[in-house]
């Protein structure tokens, strides 16, 4: 490995979820209890060793051993990959489209306040 993408760069949001502002209007809910879940999750990794997060994670890894997993998740612990929160910060956006750009997979840059909405990670977070 020469360097981490996400410790040289910033946060990558490298995962996000997407839905239609109808839909989050009419579900509002649904989209809380589903964030509140995910932000479970990340309150796990913050709260718990590697070798706790290698253990519950390695059934989704089939084929790779419980040392290996360690070992990848301490990388990750190490570079502060994960953030504590859900929250899709202006900077990360940002950081996104200058990726998505430079590969030449965007072709007109959109306004964060137009697109984002953390009104649910924002309840969600500790």
């Amino acid at each position: 490995m020469v360097a981490s993408l996400g410790k040289d760069s910033g946060y990558v949001p490298y995962t996000a979820f997407s839905a239609k502002k109808s839909y989050l209007e009419k579900n509002p809910e649904i989209i809380q209890s589903f964030t509140n879940a995910l932000q479970k999750g990340m309150d796990f990794v913050q709260t718990h060793s590697p070798a706790e997060i290698a253990e519950v994670i390695a059934p989704q890894f089939e084929g790779t051993d419980l040392e290996t997993i360690t070992t990848i998740v301490e990388r990750y612990a190490e570079q502060d990959t994960w953030k504590e929160d859900l929250i899709f910060e202006e900077d990360s956006f940002t950081l996104l489209q200058n990726i998505l750009e430079e590969a030449g997979e965007l072709d007109e840059r959109v306004p964060y306040a137009d697109l984002v909405d953390t009104t649910f990670a924002q309840k969600a977070a500790p």
